[in-house]
């Protein structure tokens, strides 16, 4: 199959996208970024790291996301007296039957809300672990696979409080993106504003099936992608383990770099921000925009570079400005 011909099956299947993100917008003002992020990691069935203050919209986000597809959604309300069979679920003993049944938890939906993640004390966090990586779950000495599609979106406060919790390394490296949410532009906190005002409380309808995705995943694998192109990512995931083997003077600011992880996710990524912009090959660009969101949290900065106040996005910056575009 040609590139012209990848291309005009990209533009039909890429169609929902702008279903989506026209639903979303019904009820998320702004926030473009974090709308287009969420969508390629529901493409590439990637688990998502939200990090924001609080009332910038991003549990209304994912909600909204959740709502455009016809898939099951649970949100899971993350606090520190949650225990881990509230997530995985446990066994109850029946007296009339004298026999254990299972009492599936939440995580056996298709898309889970981890709602202020950072809530929740590690013993529960690393709950989500093995559901994560290996889409799976055990109970006692029962496995269950999980769902397809099955995305977990966390959202955390990024703000160092009494009652939190910072999130496992080995588990953040699970996320295939850490996407930053930032403050709304003035003329879209007035419109926020207008519409709260007017009791305009829109809700997001189902507008894509889930087997809209699957097809959209098969399109996926099918987009151009140069060996040049895989080359330059691996080097961009390499640069950050060891700059100085790229003149990166920048070593010193670096404790660990990203894992090989890093490297599959950005591929992907790359794929999906050029099918969601209607083309059937990936460019150094589509590289370029998705190295922020999945590199920063696998990045971990020494204390020389904290003490700089320099952080993670800092460092990606030098990366992609230094290492040389194929």
């Amino acid at each position: 199959m040609d590139i012209k011909e990848i291309t005009g099956r990209v533009e039909k299947e890429s169609l929902m996208v702008r279903q989506i993100t026209a639903e979303i917008e019904k009820v998320i003002v702004g926030q473009a970024d974090l709308i287009n992020r969420m969508i390629i990691g529901m493409l590439c069935e990637g688990h998502l790291l939200l990090e924001g203050l609080p009332g910038l919209a991003k549990t209304t986000a994912v909600k909204s996301l959740a709502a455009t597809v016809d898939a099951s959604f649970k949100r899971i309300q993350f606090t520190p007296d949650l225990l881990p069979a509230d997530i995985v679920g446990t066994q109850i003993y029946r007296p009339d039957t004298c026999t254990f049944e299972v009492n599936k938890g939440p995580i056996f939906h298709n898309i889970i809300l981890a709602d202020e993640i950072n809530r929740a004390p590690a013993k529960v966090q690393s709950a989500l672990l093995e559901a994560m990586q290996e889409r799976q779950v055990t109970i006692r000495d029962t496995t269950f696979t999980l769902g397809d599609p099955f995305i977990v979106l966390a959202t955390q406060n990024p703000i160092e409080q009494e009652g939190t919790y910072p999130l496992p390394e080995a588990q953040v490296d699970r996320f295939m993106m850490k996407i930053k949410v930032d403050y709304p532009t003035a003329e879209e906190e007035k419109e926020i504003v207008r519409r709260n005002r007017a009791g305009m409380t829109a809700t997001a309808n189902a507008v894509v099936d889930v087997s809209a995705l699957t097809v959209a995943r098969d399109v996926l694998s099918l987009i151009h992608m140069e060996d040049r192109l895989v080359e330059y990512i691996v080097q961009l995931t390499r640069s950050t383990r060891d700059p100085d083997a790229f003149g990166l003077d920048i070593g010193r600011m670096v404790s660990y770099g990203a894992s090989p992880r890093a490297s599959l996710w950005l591929e992907a990524a790359a794929r999906a921000h050029a099918f969601i912009n209607g083309r059937g090959y990936v460019t150094p660009q589509d590289v370029k925009s998705m190295a922020p969101d999945v590199l920063r949290h696998r990045i971990i900065v020494s204390y020389e570079a904290e003490a700089e106040e320099k952080t993670p996005d800092d460092i990606i910056s030098v990366v992609l400005e230094r290492v040389e575009v194929p």
